[in-house]
């Protein structure tokens, strides 16, 4: 398999050599030369994740030195459970699970992307390609992730930024709290001024490959693919007991998450509609309705991971679907806004017996929007990319009781919080990356 750019350059490097550049020379990102096409008879037998992950991204690994690994690589990244789980107390008619992508080392959907890609770079590595410094942007929960799976593994380093005072505060704690081979700078703007950086360091050829640089945002195809396995292994779970194709209300923000979900059902697997739900910043619900792209800066919401007013992976999402008539076809977007994000926290705590962090209660909140009809006819799925227990200062208040914190997070709180605050330039950025050298 080879993959191209989005922008259509000339070059058509395979698997390893993609996840090493992180993005595209002409400066797109990666998508797949062709589409592996799977019926349903080519996951019998596949049950658990990382059964399900070794059929599902073999074709993409096909002819790369990777390929005798995958199996290792997915049964390393995928070691925890995505539970599906029925939601209790809906109205008669209406089938409403959950996806819970919050069972990870950083309890957040990211954990999945993160540590395949860790372990796809540990292997690359093996191989004699030299040091590599990830470079990344964050609105809250990729840094994390990236970081503890990226933490003391050899011949890696990881440069993680993020806005300064837009991240929950055990958000900041879990990007900045590891030290070693893991720098943390607090970007005096927001995060598309910290996603701008780190695009323009990647364009910037002769610091691109002083540097090493390669990405674990989800512009890295090695961060996107592996999350495109939770959707085809719950779909296809769920087709196997009822029958019928299960849709989706996916939380959405630079939309490597939805991305994902749209591959899978462009690969075959059982999967119906597909919500994407925003929050206040609603650039792609509003490109849905007017049909011109008009990117803008982020406006600051209690859903913060998903504060991203240019998400990145509009250009993978165009790119499947070039056409505004035939993306409107196969997706549609909400806004959310911050009262009914609140409101939807209190509502289902106290219907359902169900605590959301403010993500999953955007998504929760566009499935309530929906009409009587749509609810009764799909069976949906909301997808819970984040452990309340991550946003103790937003939800306990809202729920009137205290959040359980899983032990992953307990034992990062022993750890040092250390970071460097820097200017939203890439001068800024490159002065402390050559210190860091």
């Amino acid at each position: 398999m080879k993959f191209r750019s989005t922008l259509g350059g000339a070059e058509r490097p395979g698997f390893s050599e993609v996840l090493r550049r992180g993005l595209a020379a002409d400066g797109g990102l990666y998508v797949p030369e062709r589409w592996p096409n799977f019926t349903l008879n080519d996951f019998i037998g596949a049950q658990s994740l990382s059964e399900v992950a070794t059929r599902l991204l073999a074709p993409f690994v096909e002819d790369d030195p990777i390929t005798l690994e995958l199996s290792h690589i997915v049964r390393e990244a995928f070691d925890f459970p995505a539970p599906l789980k029925r939601v209790q107390g809906t109205s008669p008619g209406e089938a409403l699970s959950v996806l819970e992508l919050s069972h990870g080392p950083t309890a957040a959907f990211k954990d999945f992307g993160a540590r395949f890609l860790a372990a796809c770079f540990q292997r690359i590595q093996k191989s004699g390609s030299g040091s590599i410094n990830i470079l990344v942007a964050t609105s809250g929960d990729t840094g994390g992730a990236v970081a503890a799976a990226f933490h003391q593994r050899s011949g890696t380093k990881v440069t993680v930024l993020f806005p300064k005072g837009l991240v929950s505060p055990l958000q900041q704690h879990q990007l900045t709290c590891w030290g070693d081979n893991v720098c943390a700078f607090a970007v005096r703007g927001t995060f598309d001024d910290c996603q701008r950086i780190v695009k323009q360091a990647f364009g910037t050829v002769a610091l691109r490959q002083r540097q090493q640089l390669s990405s674990a945002n989800s512009i890295n195809l090695g961060r996107l693919l592996p999350q495109a396995v939770y959707y085809a292994a719950t779909s296809l779970a769920w087709y196997r007991e009822h029958g019928m194709q299960l849709s989706f209300v996916i939380p959405s923000g630079n939309l490597g998450n939805a991305v994902a979900c749209l591959w899978a059902r462009r690969m075959g697997l059982p999967i119906g509609r597909v919500v994407l739900a925003h929050n206040a910043n609603r650039t792609v619900p509003d490109f849905l309705v007017t049909g011109e792209w008009r990117p803008s800066l982020s406006t600051t919401t209690i859903a913060s991971a998903m504060d991203v007013g240019n998400p990145s992976n509009m250009e993978r999402l165009r790119d499947l679907f070039p056409e505004v008539a035939e993306l409107r076809a196969s997706v549609s977007a909400v806004s959310i806004a911050d009262d009914a994000i609140r409101r939807r926290i209190c509502l289902d705590h106290e219907r359902f017996g169900e605590t959301w962090c403010p993500h999953t209660a955007v998504a929760a909140e566009a499935w309530e929007n929906m009409t009587v009809e749509s609810r009764r006819e799909n069976a949906w799925c909301v997808v819970s990319t984040a452990s309340p227990a991550k946003f103790p200062e937003i939800v306990e208040p809202l729920i009137n009781a205290r959040v359980p914190i899983p032990e992953t997070l307990t034992r990062l709180f022993d750890r040092p919080s250390v970071f460097k605050e820097i200017d939203m330039s890439l001068k800024a950025l490159e002065a402390e990356l050559t210190k860091i050298n």
